[in-house]
């Protein structure tokens, strides 16, 4: 058998897109064996996982030993930290993240993926803070540090969210409207998570040693929320259009925690770039380098049509 891929995270989008790809693909599905991590086995996606050939393993993200027995015998693991809005959520991703990495290099693994994120305080010169992408910033330079093979896949903006949270919601004259605070022109780069997470990270496989230390800021292209607007409007054949509400409005949609995080986030994206200054440059490399054509938010709408009523 080939080598051992272990995908924490297994029935996410991110771990299922990878899976998927690897299990799909010709090359990889003899150059990897895939072992998928994840907090319960006995649920359907575990399950339909295993059925698939896929060594389905338990592990706990706040227990190190947990995770090193997870990774034992690994070649190459793609992880990342589980994030949750509430008042712990940097001392508990950093606290993960470091468990991660050193369990990583402690049982022996060769090469590390992690799935990350911009510095937003270093990128905005410290205007902007968002924990959940800051946390995981600091773990990449921390596991850059270390006796470890690494490579690294920032998402953009999941196009899957305009399924659920920022669906368009009638307003009430028979037409539609996504919301949020930034401009109509703010760029937003998108990614079809569950459909291309694998495709980037496919690259990686395939060529580690090519992409040893690179980040795929992984997107197909930017968007602006009009272009969204005028995405779903054709997609479904409704009028949708967008809406920038005031902070506090948007704020009161959220509880406080998640807002805390949101709100700077969509302000930073707005004023600095999602991936800074380069994020046009950075996204066009990645999506040139991914194992595969990504898709469009039109193609991704057409593979999962939001139904208007």
């Amino acid at each position: 058998m080939g080598k051992l891929l272990v995908v924490f995270f297994a029935t996410g989008q991110q771990g299922g897109s990878i899976i998927d790809y690897v299990l799909n693909d010709p090359t990889l599905s003899k150059e990897y064996k895939v072992r998928g991590i994840t907090r319960d086995p006995t649920k359907p996606e575990a399950q339909a996982l295993f059925k698939k050939g896929v060594q389905v393993v338990k592990a706990d993200m706040d227990n190190k030993e947990s995770l090193k027995q997870a990774m034992q015998g690994a070649h190459t693991v793609f992880a990342a930290t589980m994030t949750v809005n509430d008042e712990h959520i940097y001392t508990r991703e950093r606290a993960q993240g470091r468990a991660l990495a050193d369990a990583a290099v402690e049982v022996g693994v060769q090469y590390l993926i992690f799935s990350t994120c911009p510095h937003v305080s270093t990128v905005s010169n410290g205007v902007y803070k968002v924990s959940s992408f800051d946390v995981k910033a600091e773990t990449e330079e921390y596991i850059r540090g270390l006796p470890i093979k690494s490579a690294f896949f920032a998402p953009g903006s999941f196009m899957q969210n305009y399924l659920g949270m920022l669906a368009p919601h009638p307003v009430g004259d028979g037409t539609y409207a996504i919301s949020n605070i930034v401009s109509p022109q703010a760029p937003f780069p998108l990614i079809d998570t569950l459909g291309d997470t694998g495709k980037y990270v496919g690259a990686i496989l395939a060529e580690p040693d090519k992409y040893e230390g690179k980040t795929f800021s992984a997107a197909t292209k930017l968007y602006s929320s009009n272009e969204i607007a005028q995405a779903i409007s054709k997609a479904t054949g409704k009028i949708v259009r967008y809406n920038q509400l005031p902070v506090d409005v948007f704020r009161g949609f959220m509880p406080p925690a998640v807002a805390d995080d949101v709100v700077p986030m969509m302000k930073y994206i707005e004023d600095f770039g999602y991936y800074g200054g380069k994020t046009k440059e950075l996204v066009e490399w990645a999506a040139q380098h991914a194992r595969g054509k990504v898709k469009t938010f039109e193609e991704f709408l057409v593979n999962n049509p939001i139904a208007l009523h």
